[in-house]
C-alpha cells in the first residue's frame, strides 16, 4: 500500500469518529506537509518545493501517489522534519507542536496497523517558549463600550442593536467566537437565563447569561426575527441576506463599536473571552469554576456535573461577574 493510501485510510477512519470537519483537514494537511517533505527530501528537490510546505491549503500541497516511506517512517525523519519546519519555515513552536500532534496520531495508528512496530514521534516534543499572558480590558473600558450611546443613523442604530446583543453574550458568557456564530435559536433559555454551546471537541456546556446580555438579547431578537432569511435558526444574522453572521463579519463589527466608544485598544472576540475570565476569576478566585465555564480542552461534557455543582457555578457566576448583577 503507498503512503497517500494510507493516508486516505486513516482520515476515513477519523471521519467515523465523529470529528470535526475541521479538524480532519487540519490532520490531513499537517500529515501531508511530512509526506511532501519526505518526498522532497529523497528527490533533492527540498529546497525548490520548499514552499509547498508552507500551504495552508492542502489541495495544493503536491505528492507523488506511489511513494513508500510511511512504511520506514523513523525518528530521525521526524527530527529532520521539525528542523526544517522550524528553520526553513519559520514556524512558531505552537504550530509545529500542532503538526506534531497529527503526526503522533498517525503514526500510532500506523502501529495498531502493523505497518510500523513502534510510533516514532511518541514522545517527541520540542521545548516551547513561555506563554504570554492574553490581554485583558479594564472592567471599566468594557462598561464604556457597552454603554455607548446608539448611533443616529437609523440603519447603523439597528445595528448597534445586534451588535451590542453580541458584545454581551461574548463577554456575559466567556463564547468563542465560532460557539456565538454557531448559536441558535433552540440553544437559548432566555427563561432560565442559560445557554448551551457546543465547544471544541464537540462538548457541550451550559451557561449562564448574566442579566445584561439577558437584556439585549431581548431587545435583539424582535429585530431577528425581521432580518432573519426563511429556516434560518441561528441567533445573530446578517442585515442584508438573512443568513448566519460570519465570524469575519462578527470581528469587525466588534472592532467596530470599539472605535466607535473611543477605544484605542484593538478588540477582537477573543479577548472578550479573555475578560470573562480575568474578571470572573479576579471576583471568585474559583479557578475550577473558571475553567468549566470556558469549557477547556481537558474538562469533559460531564465533569460540569461531577466535580462542580452546577449551582454552585451559577451562584459565582452571579456573584462574580461584572454583569451579571442588576
Amino acid at each position: 500500500m503507498s503512503d497517500t493510501q494510507f493516508l486516505t485510510q486513516w482520515l476515513s477512519g477519523l471521519m467515523t469518529q465523529q470529528r470535526s470537519p475541521n479538524t480532519l483537514k487540519a490532520y490531513q494537511r499537517d500529515v501531508s506537509k511530512l509526506l511532501a517533505f519526505l518526498q522532497f527530501e529523497q528527490s533533492n528537490t527540498i529546497h525548490a518545493k520548499k514552499n509547498k510546505l508552507h500551504e495552508t491549503n492542502v489541495e495544493k500541497i503536491d505528492l507523488l501517489e506511489d511513494s513508500h516511506y510511511f512504511k520506514v517512517l523513523d525518528r530521525l525523519a521526524i527530527t529532520r522534519f521539525a528542523g526544517f519546519r522550524m528553520e526553513e519555515g519559520g514556524i512558531s513552536s505552537s504550530s509545529l507542536q500542532r503538526e506534531l500532534s497529527a503526526i503522533r496520531h498517525f503514526a500510532g495508528w500506523l502501529v495498531e496497523h502493523g505497518v510500523l512496530t513502534q510510533n516514532p514521534a511518541q514522545d517527541f516534543s520540542i521545548q516551547r517558549p513561555p506563554r504570554p499572558l492574553p490581554s485583558v480590558m479594564d472592567a471599566e473600558v468594557l462598561q464604556q463600550l457597552l454603554e455607548q450611546q446608539a448611533p443616529v443613523d437609523r440603519d447603523e442604530a439597528r445595528l448597534w442593536v445586534r451588535d451590542r446583543a453580541i458584545l454581551e453574550l461574548l463577554y456575559s458568557s466567556g463564547l468563542r467566537l465560532s460557539e456565538l456564530a454557531d448559536l441558535t435559536l433552540p440553544m437559548l433559555d432566555l427563561g432560565q437565563k442559560l445557554v448551551t454551546v457546543t465547544g471544541k471537541g464537540r462538548k457541550t456546556r451550559i451557561l449562564p447569561i448574566g442579566s445584561k446580555a439577558l437584556t439585549a438579547l431581548q431587545e435583539w431578537l424582535p429585530h431577528r426575527h425581521l432580518w432573519a432569511a426563511e429556516g434560518v435558526l441561528h441567533v445573530f444574522v446578517s442585515e442584508q441576506r438573512g443568513e448566519k453572521l460570519h465570524p469575519r463579519t462578527i470581528e469587525r463589527r466588534v472592532s467596530h463599536q470599539a472605535l466607535r466608544a473611543g477605544i484605542a485598544q484593538h478588540l477582537h472576540p477573543h479577548l472578550l473571552r479573555h475578560c470573562f475570565a480575568s474578571h470572573l476569576l479576579a471576583g471568585s478566585g474559583d479557578l475550577r469554576a473558571v475553567q468549566e465555564l470556558l469549557g477547556h480542552a481537558n474538562i469533559s461534557t460531564t465533569q460540569i456535573y461531577t466535580h462542580l455543582d452546577f449551582e454552585h457555578l451559577t451562584k459565582v457566576y452571579d456573584q462574580a461577574h461584572p454583569r451579571a448583577r442588576k
